[in-house]
């Protein structure tokens, strides 16, 4: 059988003390076990109301911030990285965000076999890993086959919003998401950062760099 290709490598970074601790206290408050059915958004946050899932939360600061300024919307973080992981349900617990629970799995995954065609107001995709160099290219997470698999999961009028500030990148994903029949694009192009997106350490990274930051916000087009 053919191994999937990855959009990210499990690196062996440092889980702290308290990462470990709140991994092993609090992942069953917080966390969701991967599944290969459905999941019911009602079950898991106790209400109806608009379900976001953000693929790759890294440390959790983003993530936790855009769940506390959003209380009336309900969140998803997916992320495999053991620290990160750790990080954003020690943010959930201090924050005491009823709003905003994590999945540690592959996004992929978690979107196919977790998330029913039409069940999300919106996808969040800041900053994932670019791949700079042209042999990894194939690594890449935005490629046609997530763009569909995107825009089934997303509600008529939901949203996918993708920020990168690799310029090479970010060009990839206007192509590849203008192509998506289901999808159409909000903006000429790129779309100004929202305000409801708080800048984040990889923003503040790469325009350090200087590299200019790319938001793109397509939506799910209504029948």
């Amino acid at each position: 059988m053919t191994r999937p290709i990855r959009s990210y490598v499990l690196r062996q970074g440092r889980t702290t003390p308290a990462q470990r601790r709140a991994l092993e206290e609090l992942f069953a408050r917080y966390g969701i076990e991967f599944r290969d059915a459905p999941l019911s958004p009602v079950e898991i946050f106790g209400r109806k109301a608009p379900l976001v899932l953000e693929i790759g939360s890294g440390m959790g600061e983003t993530t936790a911030a855009i769940a506390a300024a959003q209380p009336g919307t309900d969140f998803i973080a997916v992320e495999v990285h053991s620290p990160g992981v750790g990080s954003l349900l020690r943010k959930i617990e201090a924050l005491e965000l009823r709003n905003l629970r994590v999945v540690r799995h592959d996004a992929v995954e978690v979107l196919s076999h977790m998330i029913a065609d039409g069940a999300l107001a919106g996808i969040h995709l800041f900053f994932p890993d670019p791949w700079p160099k042209k042999r990894h290219h194939k690594r890449r997470l935005v490629q046609p086959g997530f763009a569909a698999l995107a825009a089934r999961k997303l509600a008529p009028g939901g949203t996918l919003h993708a920020v990168t500030d690799w310029a090479d990148y970010a060009e990839q994903m206007l192509a590849v998401l203008s192509a998506e029949p289901l999808l159409e694009n909000t903006a000429h192009g790129f779309a100004p950062r929202p305000a409801h997106r708080p800048p984040t350490k990889f923003e503040r990274r790469g325009l350090e760099l200087g590299h200019p930051v790319h938001d793109l916000l397509f939506r799910r087009r209504t029948p």
